[in-house]
């Protein structure tokens, strides 16, 4: 944290900002104590009140919706792309032109209008039970292979993350391959859909299944902190960065937007720019265990120490492209 503010002097310098007057309305579905400290910083450098509410990212979205032209939203967060396009759909964002979100932020990461921007990343990865898996999985479509019927943990399909997986899937391979790997993934369940992605780590660790299918920042978490069921155990679990050799493992986002009717235009576009400084990233992205979206800072010490990997590198724009037709296979394979 020491290191915040320098590096959000450079960047209020890049964004032409000294000390600004008047106040930003955040909508976030993060629910984090510690961000106080994140928006503070925004404060004491620009002199722009932070003033935040928070809920679930649907809730946030319908409450979007119902205020319409009279919202006093500036900054919509959420995390995963696909929840970014169902607030695009309603017509719930703006575009946004600057040449530091530009610059600091992939074009595989952001929305190909400036829709929104992603601020950190989460990869969605194979992990196994090390002692009674010799040949894990190597990519998603061998999570499908009947060699591994009866083995496989993950949550339901209709969670927002698998619809983002099978979306790309869609994206990359066309929905009847996508289709083909829903019905072997679900022939080879070790139990039915239940619970987080925290659950089907603490299923390996159980034994309940010896593979599961979840984001990065689970295992890391439980590596970094307590979470029990899983803390002192994470040695048992091994990780697989799947698609390594052809597309690369499946990313997603916590992403921040400029709402539609922002009152606060401008304060809100200074704030995405602040998410990009370096301090900013690598707290944001901390506080959850994920990756910054900025190429080259470093993530946690317990997020490197599950490996480096080659991300697939899609636009993460087709996830929600393609969110309806991942929902129907999910639904006519018979998925809960």
């Amino acid at each position: 944290m020491k290191r915040l503010l320098p590096a959000l002097a450079v960047l209020v310098a890049i964004g032409g900002a000294a000390q600004a007057e008047g106040e930003l309305n955040v909508y976030s579905s993060r629910h984090y104590d510690t961000d106080d400290q994140l928006y503070n910083a925004f404060t004491e450098a620009t002199g722009i009140k932070v003033n935040r509410i928070e809920a679930e990212a649907d809730e946030l979205i319908a409450r979007l919706e119902a205020e319409g032209a009279n919202s006093p939203a500036d900054v919509f967060i959420t995390v995963d792309a696909g929840r970014m396009w169902r607030a695009e759909q309603k017509g719930l964002l703006q575009p946004v032109e600057s040449a530091v979100l530009e610059e600091r932020i992939p074009e595989a990461l952001r929305h190909p209008d400036n829709l929104w921007f992603g601020i950190s990343t989460r990869a969605r990865v194979i992990f196994y039970a090390k002692d009674r898996v010799e040949n894990p999985p190597q990519t998603y479509a061998d999570l499908a292979d009947p060699a591994y019927k009866g083995k496989v943990c993950i949550r339901s399909g209709f969670n927002i993350y698998n619809l983002s997986l099978l979306a790309s899937i869609i994206e990359h391979e066309g929905e009847e391959a996508a289709r083909a790997w829903a019905e072997g993934v679900k022939a080879n369940l070790a139990r039915e859909p239940e619970g987080g992605d925290t659950d089907q780590l603490k299923a390996i660790v159980s034994g309940q299944c010896d593979i599961a299918v979840a984001n990065t920042y689970y295992l890391a978490r439980a590596i970094a902190s307590q979470v029990d069921g899983l803390t002192g155990s994470t040695d048992q679990i091994g990780i697989v960065f799947p698609n390594q050799e052809t597309t690369g493992t499946h990313v997603n986002v916590s992403a921040a937007a400029v709402a539609a009717h922002a009152p606060n235009r401008d304060n809100a576009v200074k704030f995405l720019e602040y998410l990009t400084s370096d301090s900013a990233q690598e707290y944001f992205a901390g506080q959850n265990n994920e990756y910054p979206a900025v190429p080259g800072l470093a993530a946690t010490e317990a997020v490197t120490s599950l490996g480096a990997f080659r991300a697939d590198e899609l636009n993460l724009a087709a996830l929600g492209r393609n969110q309806a037709a991942a929902e129907r296979i999910f639904t006519e394979t018979g998925w809960k």
